[in-house]
């Protein structure tokens, strides 16, 4: 077997430039990722598709490689290595200006090659792009497709086919199939690999095109690749172009409002939280979970963050997701949904898959998804108001929505809850979630007093006010001059920094710099980043030990710039940003002692928690 057959990655600098390690894992920020606004690929430095799940984010992975090894599926593209010669090095990857359209520069011993991939933005096709540009001399490529469906157990029968257009590998298995379109197409190995070498000369183009259909229907027709990869970077160029992106941190702003955009379904509205599932927050260990559906909060935050930056359709769009996802009982509202709204999401474990590095169970559904969490009304009800003082009208149903999940509040107003980060422990008064229990009666209060909508009014106020209250008695310690995660305790817990994102307190407020200071002693790890608890004080039904988790370092920036210490803000977002990818992508967490991402990736609620920080920096640095 070629030496390509192994996993890649990863890369270490050699004189600015990558050279590819190919005898390693990859690491997570090493993948690229590419969408076409229904699903998404992550592509290793060294040209390996590792994960694609087709046709949604949420559908069974063909290539599973990410959460395996090879043999659960991966498509190789690149450069071959050759015996004698230096290794081939990667002089630059980067997405083209403003898009999702990722281009890799290779050189070899003899000549230079530009790989270009992406997933046109076409509702009615879910391809995959890889173009080979020859630069200078000429490169010879290795091509090696390992095509395994549901998430790398089943092997599909494949077999050459020849159409109108042209020879073609078909591979299907159920209601699945996919077609691969390119010249010279790989040849069949036993091991049911496809493996072939190609050279590539100056001048020349060799596109590849892969695409998912359904096996009862005819396979589509060939891509017009040059029409298509233009008509990608219009749009994503034309829709980059509708934001606003100021200050030192423009360019991040601008590639985490892109990757929020790429994370929204075209079709349905819905926003997943990540395209990943059970990416490790504690290599070789048990906190792995599916990311790839909906969350209420997490959408809500994404939309809050669009908006600022002039995208007001988007929050449109995303309401009338959110009213056809919890139509009907307010009783049955739930934290999040499927794509489209669907309501089960049973979570089982994929015993077949390794994991990660060794990282199991490797998961997929949310068992997460029958929890309460208190906090989720408050998030939504925050973010609607924003659009209503932004212009979007309440239409018929939007408003009475809103009603619903008022007395969704109200009818668990005593209730415990599983708090903002899940926990699989007993149910606790968490501090968070009163407070945005308190902000969506507030919301609901002012929409009736201030903008004419109906609803009881006085009775929320009564409710808001004997909330506050309460969670002023029960949720702050005086004794440690902080609030806490949980009444009656004494632990702190990084969501307390939403505190007064929401208005519950000023950022200046006396108690809240004392929550500061608390969090900052407890929580803050020798790198200076935060820790969303401690998980060795904190019993949240598994075993203790995670890195720290990169929107609470964020949070602690927006805090920073808010009560003027200008400097710390800037010292920690300076630190925050230099932990995304070359690409600019982030994960959910980060190990600061083995200088890698950890979590699903790439990861939304810390992008959108690095534009809120980015805007509270721009802001105050305009005050001064």
């Amino acid at each position: 077997m070629p030496r390509f057959a192994q996993r890649l990655e990863p890369q270490w600098i050699m004189k600015g430039q990558i050279v590819v390690d190919f005898g390693s894992v990859p690491r997570i920020e090493d993948y690229g990722f590419v969408s076409d606004l229904h699903t998404g690929a992550l592509i290793s430095r060294g040209g390996s598709v590792d994960w694609l799940c087709v046709p949604r984010f949420d559908s069974e992975a063909i290539f599973a490689a990410l959460l395996g090894t090879e043999t659960h599926g991966r498509w190789l593209l690149a450069p071959a290595p050759q015996t004698g010669f230096p290794e081939p090095v990667v002089l630059y990857r980067g997405y083209r200006k403003s898009t999702f359209i990722l281009e890799t520069h290779w050189r070899t011993h003899s000549g230079e090659v530009l790989v270009t991939e992406f997933m046109p933005i076409d509702a009615s096709r879910r391809s995959l792009v890889r173009r080979v540009e020859g630069i200078s001399g000429h490169v010879l490529m290795h091509h090696q497709l390992e095509l395994r469906f549901g998430y790398g157990k089943i092997i599909p029968w494949v077999q050459r086919t020849r159409d109108e257009d042209g020879e073609a590998i078909l591979a299907m298995a159920g209601p699945e199939a996919v077609m691969l379109r390119a010249e010279p197409l790989p040849e069949a190995l036993p091991n049911h690999t496809y493996f072939g070498e190609f050279t590539v000369h100056a001048g020349q183009v060799v596109d590849l095109d892969m695409f998912w259909f359904p096996a009862h229907q005819p396979a589509p027709g060939a891509l017009d690749v040059s029409q298509a990869l233009e008509s990608t970077d219009r749009y994503w160029t034309d829709w980059s172009q509708h934001s606003i992106c100021q200050g030192k941190y423009g360019e991040a702003v601008e590639r985490s409002l892109l990757l929020l955009r790429a994370l929204t379904h075209e079709e349905t509205g819905g926003i997943v939280a990540a395209p990943t599932t059970s990416l490790p927050e504690q290599f070789g260990g048990e906190r792995n979970w599916d990311y790839r559906f909906c969350w209420l909060r997490d959408a809500a935050l994404t939309l809050d963050a669009m908006m600022t930056h002039g995208f007001r359709q988007e929050a449109l769009r995303w309401r009338n997701w959110l009213l056809r996802a919890v139509a009907g009982d307010p009783n049955d509202l739930q934290i999040m949904y499927g794509i489209a709204g669907e309501r089960e999401l049973p979570e089982r474990e994929l015993s077949h898959l390794p994991g990660y590095e060794g990282s199991a169970p490797v998961r997929i559904g949310n068992g997460a998804v029958k929890q309460y969490q208190g906090d989720v009304v408050g998030e939504v009800m925050v973010v609607l108001e924003r659009l209503r003082s932004q212009g979007g009208h309440e239409d018929l149903f939007s408003w009475p929505l809103q009603l619903n999940m008022l007395q969704f509040v109200e009818n668990n107003l005593t209730r415990r809850d599983h708090g903002i980060w899940e926990m699989r422990g007993e149910h606790k008064d968490f501090t968070h979630s009163r407070v945005m229990m308190w902000a969506a009666l507030d919301c609901g209060v002012r929409a009736v007093k201030e903008q004419g909508l109906e609803g009881p009014a006085v009775r929320w106020e009564k409710l808001r006010k004997d909330l506050r209250t309460e969670i002023m008695e029960h949720g702050f310690n005086r004794e440690i001059n902080s609030f806490t995660q949980t009444y009656g305790s004494t632990e702190v817990d990084a969501s307390l920094l939403v505190l007064p994102q929401v208005g519950f307190l000023d950022y200046g407020d006396e108690k809240m710099l004392g929550t500061v200071d608390r969090v900052e002693r407890e929580l803050l790890d020798g790198s200076g980043l935060l820790l969303r608890y401690r998980t060795e004080s904190c019993h949240d039904g598994l075993k203790p030990g995670e890195h720290p988790f990169l929107a609470c370092s964020f949070w602690l920036v927006e805090q920073y710039a808010r009560t003027s210490r200008i400097p710390e803000a800037e010292k920690l977002m300076d630190q925050l940003v230099s932990y995304s990818s070359d690409l600019g992508l982030l994960s959910e967490e980060y190990d600061p002692i083995n200088h890698r991402m950890a979590g699903n990736y790439p990861q939304a609620f810390s992008h959108l928690a690095l534009i809120r920080a980015a805007d509270a920096l721009h802001s105050s640095n305009a005050a001064q």
